[in-house]
């Protein structure tokens, strides 16, 4: 398997991608062997252009190639069941519905007429989390899923472009316990530790979408 993801600011380090991460937070969890690609738009190969736009992440194993992340752990899960990351529980991938547009809006934006805006919508999708991990280990309940490889690297993403662009405003560990108890049980695992990308990396992202 390898996998074709964002390159970091040299061209060819990982970039700072969550998608990518969480693919890859997948693979490591199932234990599955694969190399990493990282890509330009200069250095992407044709074959990915041609036929499937270009677009990153993209895991191509033997023949087959797959694009967008979630497409991408269906088919491992699909193909690879043990262990097992499927969400059981029935409305739990609800929880995230819009929690990274918030996180990308809260973080590009540089019109402080609207911050406070951005905050509220940003503290009312962590409130939700929060209130939710208030009574489970992880999104599904106390077993690691799908769910959580997703959303660790949008947290990671968070707290990271919190620290560097807005002045450390957000504070989980005084508003949301439970969110930042629950991103160190998550980040604690081998599998984000071994997929961990610099944080300079994400502020480098971040500070272009923020020009």
């Amino acid at each position: 398997m390898t996998l074709y993801l964002k390159a970091a600011e040299d061209g060819i380090s990982v970039g700072d991608c969550p998608f990518a991460h969480f693919v890859r937070m997948v693979l490591e969890e199932k234990g599955l062997e694969y190399d990493v690609q990282p890509a330009t738009a200069e250095t992407k190969p044709m074959w990915l252009l041609e036929h499937y736009e270009g677009k990153m992440p993209a895991l191509r194993h033997r023949k087959e190639c797959y694009v967008e992340s979630g497409v991408i752990a269906d088919y491992l899960e699909f193909f690879f069941p043990e262990p097992p990351l499927k969400t059981q529980t029935k409305g739990s991938e609800g929880l995230l519905e819009g929690f990274f547009p918030a996180v990308a809006q809260y973080l590009k934006n540089t019109d402080d007429s609207v911050e406070e805006e951005k905050l509220a919508n940003l503290k009312a999708k962590l409130t939700v989390l929060n209130d939710h991990l208030a009574g489970s280990s992880y999104l599904d309940g106390e077993s690691f899923s799908m769910l959580d490889c997703r959303l660790t690297p949008q947290l990671y993403h968070l707290l990271t472009g919190v620290e560097g662009f807005k002045s450390g405003t957000l504070d989980l560990s005084a508003d949301f316990p439970h969110v930042l108890a629950y991103y160190e049980r998550c980040t604690s695992r081998s599998s984000f530790e071994a997929t961990l990308y610099p944080p300079e990396t994400i502020l480098w992202g971040w500070g272009n979408a923020r020009k």
